[in-house]
This record gives structure tokens, C-alpha cells and sequence, in this order.
């Protein structure tokens, strides 16, 4: 394609249609690239992140794990060329179970990981297994794969803040956390600085005429302006069915409402040196009897009392605040803003944490000032991206981000520019087209897909 010719206007600001203006305008040359957005940069749900990252991926092929670890290459690019600007660490993620009959599981997961490109497995199953624990700061560790230790007195001596009974963790190593606001601002100033152009105002309609998108129409307060496209990059995160109607295009993709709590942990429940950490058991939440009882006498509150899925999660934040998750709902809801006030969320939050993390159970009762925040997650059946061409010439999409958003935006969006100037494509490319669906073994592949590698 002729780059001086081309006109991409990209609809979101997000963080996935930040790293496709980056590497459209800085690492493939593009002179005219737009962002459009209603409201500033990285601010719907970009910043909503829990700023995790991880090629730690379970499915029926090795896509996923080969586009995170793209991903990371590119993320770590950049924290070495802006020395760390971003706060890249690989402390790794820590999946524990108090459960053996899980053991079989753990360890079939990190031979599957090793056999998709994750990187080696281990096994530590005596206390005298050299397991190498990860360094605090810091991205150059040359450890990937994942150690899975079942030794009791490995496990306490490394993990001592667990769960007693804990009895098996996975350490998985390419894995840690970042700072999603400086990662995006660091594509956004060096995309800014090649000469991409902020449009702020909301989208109300695309022109397709003649089968082709040709323009984007923005309102800015009352007032329409015209854009000009040979190519229109559909990435408006939990806007995106929205956006795609305007082209004709049904999405097979849902909102899931996600919120995490942020506390000060001035008690040091969690260590500050913790990895992300990752609960595999279904719990009931550790109520005292007092409590349990005046929750049973409480109609509107019995359901406290009942089973809690598995998957609550969490990490040291900064200096001396815990991040802790908890998708405890899950259900499938229309986007909304501002975020409906989530019930009861800190307490089951930090509750669910504390069985995992005991030293936690000091604030039950008392979580102290709390800060909830959150977004939706845009998934497919499968949890995998939409990135590529749709059935309209010159419309991309770069959407269905699920809760991996931030750990996938650098490999999305070198992914979608090579799309658009017509670069070659890595293996993983038909991986994450729209298209898949059309091919009836794949959808036949659905059927019995199994996890999807959601948090």
C-alpha cells in the first residue's frame, strides 16, 4: 500500500487503538493515522486494569501462548529503550490449591504450556528440588515455563504467607505486572510525536458506500465533522457492538462486568515481595459464627453464606496497598457508565483473598478505605481476540480484550498494522480473525473448547 496515500482512522482510545496508532505511525511509517474518542486517551477501561501480564495460556493450540509471548517481546522492548518507564517486573503468577486431586491438573497444564511455546516445566516434589524463587524487581530473569511444587516444606519455605493447607502451587515465570498508564502513554506520546491526531468526539456513523469504508463521522458538541478514511480500525473496547452495527457487523462477543478493590494494607497482610497471586478452589467465605448466623436470619443476605467460584486473585500494589479481584457474577449485562455500585464487593473481595492469604483475615470486618473500580470485559465464546479485516473492504476490528487488554495491546497492535499495510503475517494471525467462525470445525472445536484462560 502507498503509506502516503493511506488514511487510517482509528475509533477508540483505548489502549488497544493506541498501540495500533503506535505501530502504524511508528514502526510502519503511516503519515495520516487519526484516534478518535469521546472521551480522553486510556480512560474508559484502560485504566481500570489490574495491569497483569502472562504467557501462561491454556487451549487447544499454541495461538495464544505465541501472540502473548510477541506481546512481551514488544512490551519489553520498550521498558528497556525508556529504561523501565513502565515498572515491568516478573514476579510471575503463583496458582495455588489446597485441593490434591487438582495436582494432575497443574502439572497436565504446564506440560501443555510447554508444549505450546510457554516454556519449560518443572517439578519440585522433595524439599531438597532446586526451585529458583523470582526476583523482586526487575524483567531479565531468564526463567520462563512454571515450576510446579508439591513438597509441603518447599512450599512454606518460599511461600510462607499461604494457606497452611495449601498442598500444590504452580509458579508460572513469564508473568508479572506493569504500569498500564505509562505503557500507554509511551506508545501515545512517541505516536503523537510521528504525527498522529487526537480527534475527542463520539462516533454516530461510518460510510460504507459502495462496500468500503470511506469516512467516519464524529460530533463534537453538536457540531459533525467528516473524516476521510481508506481504512477504519473498529477498537472502542466496551463500545465495540455498538460501533460495529454502524458497518453491518454483528459481533459474537459479550460484556462481562469486572470490578477490583484497592486497599491500604497498613497491617502487611500481604507480603510486598509477592508475585501475583491466584486461588484455584471454590471456597465459602470465612464468616465468624456471629456473623454466619446473622447472615442466615437475613434473606436478602443468605447468599453470602453460599459456594464462591474459584479464581479470587491478587497482589502487592505499590508500596503499601493490595489489588484483590473477585468475579464472583460473570454474568453477560449491557455496558453502562458510569459502573453500577457492586454489592458488598470489597468485603467479599478481601474475604476470598483471606483464605488464600490468612495474614488478610485481620481486616475482616473492617476493610480499610476500600477503592472499587472497574470495566468490562469484551469476550468471545473462547476468550480469544477479534484482530483483522472484516466483510466491509477497508474496516479492521481489534477488540474482544477479555481481562488480557493491556498484556496483549502491543502484539494486538502490531498485529492489525501489519493487516492494514499489508506486512507479512505471523502464524497466529487466522488465530484471531472473525472469520474463524465460518469454518464448521472450528465451530466444531467450540463445542468442546474447555478453559479459556480467564482470571
Amino acid at each position: 500500500m502507498s503509506h502516503s496515500s493511506s488514511r487510517v482512522v482509528i475509533c477508540g482510545a483505548g489502549i488497544a487503538g493506541v498501540a495500533a496508532a503506535y505501530h502504524l505511525a511508528v514502526e510502519y511509517g503511516l503519515d495520516h493515522v487519526t484516534l478518535v474518542d469521546e472521551g480522553n486517551p486510556l480512560s474508559l477501561t484502560s485504566d481500570k486494569s489490574t495491569e497483569a501480564y502472562r504467557n501462561w495460556w491454556p487451549g487447544p493450540d499454541w495461538a495464544m501462548t505465541a501472540f502473548m509471548n510477541r506481546s512481551i517481546d514488544l512490551i519489553e522492548e520498550i521498558a528497556r529503550a525508556t529504561g523501565n518507564r513502565i515498572n515491568l517486573n516478573r514476579r510471575g503468577y503463583v496458582f495455588a490449591t489446597a485441593d490434591a486431586s487438582k495436582i494432575p491438573f497443574l502439572e497436565t497444564m504446564a506440560k501443555a504450556a510447554e508444549a505450546h511455546g510457554g516454556g519449560a516445566a518443572r517439578f519440585h516434589d522433595t524439599a531438597q528440588s532446586a526451585y529458583t524463587p523470582s526476583p523482586e524487581r526487575g524483567f531479565d530473569d531468564a526463567l520462563t515455563g512454571a515450576d510446579i511444587i508439591t513438597d509441603a516444606s518447599l512450599i512454606r519455605r518460599h511461600f510462607p504467607y499461604l494457606a497452611p493447607e495449601t498442598v500444590a502451587v504452580a509458579h508460572a515465570r513469564r508473568a508479572g505486572w506493569l504500569s498500564a498508564q505509562q505503557l500507554g502513554m509511551v506508545m501515545l506520546e512517541a505516536a503523537r510525536a510521528r504525527g498522529v491526531q487526537i480527534v475527542k468526539g463520539r462516533v454516530v456513523g461510518i460510510d460504507t458506500a459502495g462496500g468500503r469504508a470511506r469516512a467516519v463521522h464524529v460530533e463534537q458538541q453538536d457540531e459533525r465533522q467528516t473524516l476521510a478514511a481508506t481504512h477504519v480500525v473498529l477498537a472502542a473496547g466496551p463500545m465495540q457492538t455498538e460501533m460495529a452495527q454502524m458497518i453491518g457487523i454483528d459481533l459474537p462477543i459479550r460484556a462481562e462486568r469486572h470490578y477490583k478493590v484497592s486497599f491500604p494494607d497498613t497491617l502487611g497482610g500481604l507480603p510486598r515481595n509477592a508475585p501475583m497471586l491466584i486461588w484455584l478452589d471454590e471456597q465459602h467465605l470465612p464468616w465468624s459464627d456471629e456473623e454466619r448466623a446473622a447472615l442466615a436470619a437475613d434473606e436478602e443476605a443468605q447468599w453470602l453464606l453460599g459456594t464462591f467460584p474459584a479464581g479470587v486473585h491478587g497482589r502487592p500494589d505499590g508500596a503499601s496497598a493490595t489489588l484483590i479481584l473477585f468475579n464472583h457474577h460473570g454474568d453477560a449485562v449491557d455496558p453502562i457508565f458510569p459502573l453500577p455500585e457492586p454489592e458488598h464487593y470489597a468485603e467479599i473481595a478481601l474475604r476470598g483473598m483471606s483464605t488464600m492469604v490468612p495474614a488478610l483475615k485481620v481486616y475482616n470486618g473492617e476493610t480499610p478505605r476500600p477503592y472499587i473500580d472497574g470495566g468490562y470485559y469484551m469476550r468471545t465464546q473462547e476468550n480469544r481476540p477479534l484482530i483483522g479485516p472484516v466483510p466491509v473492504e477497508g474496516a479492521y476490528i481489534s477488540c474482544a480484550f477479555s481481562g488480557f487488554g493491556v498484556m496483549a495491546s502491543c502484539a494486538g497492535g502490531e498485529l492489525i498494522a501489519r493487516h492494514i499495510t499489508g506486512a507479512a503475517l505471523p502464524a497466529y494471525a487466522p488465530a484471531f480473525l472473525l472469520s474463524r467462525y465460518q469454518d464448521a470445525a472450528y465451530s466444531a472445536l467450540l463445542d468442546r473448547w474447555g478453559d479459556g484462560g480467564q482470571l
